[in-house]
């Protein structure tokens, strides 16, 4: 059981030689030229480039985002190849990895190919050194995917949650909410980047001063930032973040990223290991970790499918991340612009500049959520998704690099249309 990792990928590697499997730029869809002050033609021409039926207005990239036709041509081909030599492709993980951290503003060695979010914030959850009566801190509006893992170690392990309610309308309101349920028993303090049921953009770096201040775990839940903004996990300051490649980031279903602070890694022990966690010089034996965050990778993995999240990360980087953010926001100021004023209709989101993100959620006393979103996608083709959660029962739009201003418009009028009948 003695195996050096490297050298058995790079073995891994030679089978592959003649197999074509190389990273290649995706075929791109025909862009035409940004022009800032008429943008429309080439926002039209990203929407081209998905699969997305005609007719039909996506509207809930937080939920599950589609994968662009370059993304699904790249990783077929990328299967396909790995097939026709029966071989698994571990050794391609690597550029991907490198690529992934760079996207991400981390090292290569502190950062682990997941499932999703949830496996990624799980991990920390069943990783850190805690014991009963020992305190976690994370908001209300927790997504289950960043909840659900610290219950359970409430129910395993006797640790104790407390919430704080995510502010919309202040910055440093918080910080000062985390701030007040902080005790001598706090050992850690998770947020969601951007929260799920309203779209609330939550000051990770100034969370993470505090955290560090007072010596606490800082983990940050970027299920909906990863894709939607810019993400440097190294200007944040967090010790780890998790994300989902299926959301925002256009990737295909099943991945995601973890990211753990190198000089952190001792600190979150393996809840699984197998095969590429580690070495065992002989069995029985204790297990040497592999070095880095792959440590908490283990077995045979879907290579086709982590390096078309890598080239989805890719194709963001090539029509720039801050555009992309920047035309969500668009959006959603228009949007907003649009029902603000329609009586009836709340607007649940953040309108600071520093809390709000490209989604809003919206309610109407007139209609419920759930007959709310069933009319608009059933009789208007527009899929939002419905907001359940702490009683908010209201409509989630997301608005991303394939949706238009043309979409807005037409959720707008449907907006109108179906309160005032309602």
């Amino acid at each position: 059981m003695n195996i050096n990792r490297k050298t058995f990928l790079k073995n891994l590697g030679l089978g592959l030689a003649g197999a074509g499997v190389t990273r290649a730029a995706a075929e791109a869809w025909n862009l035409p030229e940004f022009n800032a002050s008429y943008p429309t033609p080439y926002w039209t021409a990203v929407r081209e480039g998905y699969e997305i039926e005609s007719g039909f207005r996506y509207l809930n990239s937080g939920g599950l985002g589609p994968c662009s036709r370059a993304v699904k041509k790249y990783t077929a081909q990328i299967e396909s190849e790995l097939e026709a030599r029966v071989e698994t492709g571990h050794d391609l993980l690597e550029s991907a990895r490198e690529f992934v951290g760079e996207f991400l503003g981390a090292s290569v060695s502190e950062v682990a190919f997941v499932r999703n979010a949830t496996e990624a914030n799980g991990i920390i959850a069943g990783g850190l050194d805690l014991e009963p009566g020992d305190e976690v801190i994370f908001e209300s509006h927790a997504h289950p995917g960043g909840s659900f893992p610290w219950l359970l170690q409430a129910e395993k392990r006797g640790v104790v949650v407390k919430l704080f309610e995510p502010d919309p309308v202040s910055v440093s309101g918080n910080i000062t909410r985390i701030e007040e349920l902080i005790t001598e028993r706090t050992r850690a303090v998770q947020v969601s980047h951007i929260t799920a049921p309203t779209g609330i953009l939550i000051p990770v770096e100034s969370i993470a001063a505090l955290c560090r201040a007072k010596g606490l775990w800082f983990h940050v839940d970027g299920a909906q930032s990863a894709g939607m903004i810019p993400v440097n996990f190294a200007k944040m300051g967090c010790d780890s973040y998790a994300t989902s490649g299926h959301k925002w980031v256009g990737a295909p279903r099943e991945t995601g990223v973890l990211i753990v602070k190198r000089d952190r890694q001792d600190d979150v022990k393996s809840v699984m290991v197998g095969a590429y966690s580690g070495d065992v010089p002989s069995l029985p034996g204790l297990l040497d970790y592999y070095p880095g965050a792959m440590r908490y990778e283990y077995g045979t993995r879907d290579v086709s499918r982590i390096l078309g999240m890598a080239e989805a990360m890719r194709i963001q980087e090539q029509m720039g991340r801050e555009r992309i953010a920047e035309h969500g926001s668009m959006l959603v100021k228009q949007l907003r612009r649009g029902i603000e004023t329609v009586a009836d209709v709340e607007i649940l989101s953040p309108n600071h500049a520093q809390l709000s993100s490209s989604m809003l959620s919206f309610r109407s006393p007139r209609i419920g959520y759930r007959e709310l979103f069933s009319v608009l996608v059933q009789d208007h083709g527009l899929r939002c998704r419905p907001v359940s959660e702490r009683g908010l029962d209201a409509v989630r739009v997301s608005c991303h690099m394939f949706n238009t201003a043309e979409d807005i418009d037409l959720l707008i009028a449907a907006i109108k249309t179906t309160v005032s009948t309602a």
